[in-house]
């Protein structure tokens, strides 16, 4: 869709009031409001859900905010990788209308005592090993939702389990929102694409694709039919163990819907892990193909 009328270049806007009166307008002339929420340090995953939500929206609002509710007291929020100029250059070039950049006050007012939470889909996995984290996740996304009112909003493969829960919060709440996910992108040696990638040292780089090599093993169907999930998992977290990583957070196979732990093989399964090479966690996911 063609951009927004009177928007001729990118606006920077930093309050809900400004970001929902040119939302409102835009959605009272006919358009289509989309959403892509960002923390930022953008990568090329961030940049192909810009180039479909410009592709479908007459709108494009993306927000750039690090979150500071969905990291637990001993994570990397103060390290998290921030360049805000060069993510602004990369918005304008690819065609965004507004980027909101909102203060933590703006999200979070004093007194706010709301906390979002979606039971069930995140007992496991990240909600597991990360606790709070999809409070905060959740949290962040309806208020960015109810301060933007997009009729879209497009979210990466690459957190499946986030995209999910925001699947979940977006039905139960009925929000009247599209959430649109996208396949994960990745560097040619299979590298899931994170801007915590920048935080690897040229030695963990090297290491760092064994995690998709040992998920594509198990997703391609590569290991003797026989091996039941529970055993293919054992042999994943080794193999990730074996390659490098400091530890394994997870390695499971669950059905790609529900996101149970699937104990016989089926259609619509998926492998997911979770893993540390050093002080940083990658995490990755891939359906199994060829049981489908």
């Amino acid at each position: 869709m063609p951009k927004a009328e009177g928007l001729s270049s990118l606006t920077i806007v930093r309050n809900a009031a400004e970001l929902r009166a040119i939302s409102d307008a835009a959605r009272a002339s006919g358009g289509v409001v989309g959403l892509v929420p960002t923390m930022g340090a953008l990568h090329r995953g961030h940049l192909s859900l810009l180039q479909t939500a410009r592709k479908d929206c007459g709108l494009l609002v993306a927000s750039l905010f690090v979150n500071p509710t969905q990291f637990g007291d001993d994570e990397d929020f103060d390290s998290y990788p921030r360049d805000e100029l060069h993510d602004i250059v990369l918005f304008e070039r690819y065609g965004v209308d507004v980027v909101y950049l909102p203060s933590v006050g703006e999200i979070y007012p004093a007194g706010l005592t709301i906390t979002v939470t979606v039971d069930g889909l995140t007992d496991g996995l990240c909600g597991a090993s990360r606790p709070g984290h999809f409070d905060g996740v959740t949290t962040v996304v309806s208020k960015l939702f109810e301060q933007c009112r997009p009729n879209a909003a497009y979210f990466g493969e690459k957190d499946y389990q986030q995209l999910k829960v925001i699947e979940r919060m977006a039905k139960d709440l009925k929000l009247d929102i599209q959430i649109v996910g996208l396949p994960i992108v990745r560097e040619s040696d299979g590298l899931a694409l994170s801007s915590r990638n920048s935080n690897l040292d040229p030695n963990e780089r090297r290491m760092a694709p064994e995690l998709y090599r040992t998920l594509s093993v198990i997703g391609g169907g590569e290991m003797r039919p026989d091996v039941g999930l529970a055993d293919q998992c054992t042999w994943g977290r080794n193999k990730l163990l074996e390659a490098g990583f400091s530890s394994v957070d997870y390695f499971e196979i669950r059905d790609g819907a529900t996101l149970e732990l699937a104990n016989s093989y089926r259609s619509g399964l998926r492998v997911f892990a979770a893993a540390w090479i050093g002080e940083t966690r990658l995490i990755d996911n891939l359906s199994i193909d060829y049981l489908s």
